[in-house]
């Protein structure tokens, strides 16, 4: 894969014009969007395939989004980059003949990825969640075998705007409300690439206890231990959800079928230790809850 000097499409809307992005005066929103890397295990030598996927975006959407993927390219070799099924999934974008919504620009260790549109219609905008782009390549034939190689999300490398040789620290993610940008918050959480053989590391538990718990007046069942976000998977989603929760629970409340299926440790409640074995779930560190 060549590294681009000059992006086309939605790339280049977004540092060249940035109308949709960063140089218009910003205001913060309360909501925060996840923008969560997969974790995969690949032998040396061998191809692996990472996903980067958006989830609780707001109801209003996104406009723009853009950030970037820092990897070790001693490690991992970077073969392809795609949109995924999120940035892929809008239709109907009539500035899009010319200017693709979604692009992407690499370097070495580095790839810069963004999705924007130049239309007010909200309805042509990013919303629900999924995955947004997946990079594959291969890993280095003499990489270490139980090395973990880190995917971490970080801003874009590029200039606040052209010339003000100040350096971007900010997540751009958010649409424009009056000519005034409406950013909102985002929680990075890495991925990684372990060395290794190939074994399967499914954080989807399979086979589920049948405990209850009493909650006003009527009992609720484990859907899926461990699925505090009930989405139907065990993620390090869920462990985020948790953390969110104890850290503010007027704001970040979970549903009642949540608290059951997140108290992975039988304490009878959520705690930060909920969080952490749901973590190492997804790591690979343990092989079941």
């Amino acid at each position: 894969m060549k590294t681009k000097k000059i992006v086309i499409g939605a790339m280049a809307a977004a540092m060249l014009s940035l109308s949709v992005c960063s140089i218009a005066p910003a205001v913060a929103a309360d909501e925060t969007v996840q923008i969560s890397a997969s974790k995969t295990t690949a032998e040396a030598g061998k191809e692996f395939t990472v996903e980067v996927s958006l989830s609780d975006i707001p109801s209003t959407g996104l406009q723009c989004c853009n950030f970037a993927i820092e990897y070790d390219s001693k490690v991992l070799k970077i073969t392809d980059i795609k949109a995924g099924t999120l940035a892929g999934s809008v239709s109907g974008d009539s500035s899009s003949s010319m200017l693709p919504n979604f692009g992407n620009y690499s370097e070495e260790g580095l790839i810069s990825v963004a999705w924007s549109t130049s239309v007010d219609d909200s309805s042509k905008w990013l919303k629900g969640e999924g995955t947004f782009v997946t990079i594959s390549g291969t890993v280095a034939s003499n990489a270490a075998e139980g090395t973990v190689s880190k995917i971490n999300i970080v801003p874009t490398d590029r200039e606040t705007f052209s010339g003000s040789g100040v350096k971007n620290d900010e997540f751009d993610c958010g649409y424009l409300k009056d000519g005034v940008k409406v950013n909102f918050n985002v929680q990075a959480n890495a991925g990684s690439v372990t060395i290794g053989s190939d074994v399967t590391t499914t954080t989807t538990v399979t086979t589920q206890t049948t405990t209850t718990t009493s909650q006003g007046g009527s009992t609720i069942e484990v859907s899926l231990k461990g699925d505090a976000n009930v989405d139907g998977r065990v993620t390090v989603a869920d462990a985020v959800a948790i953390l969110q929760s104890i850290a503010n629970q007027d704001k970040y409340a979970l549903k009642p079928q949540g608290k059951v299926n997140g108290d992975v440790d039988g304490a009878g409640g959520i705690t930060a230790n909920d969080a952490l074995m749901i973590q190492k779930l997804d790591a690979g560190a343990i092989s079941s809850l």
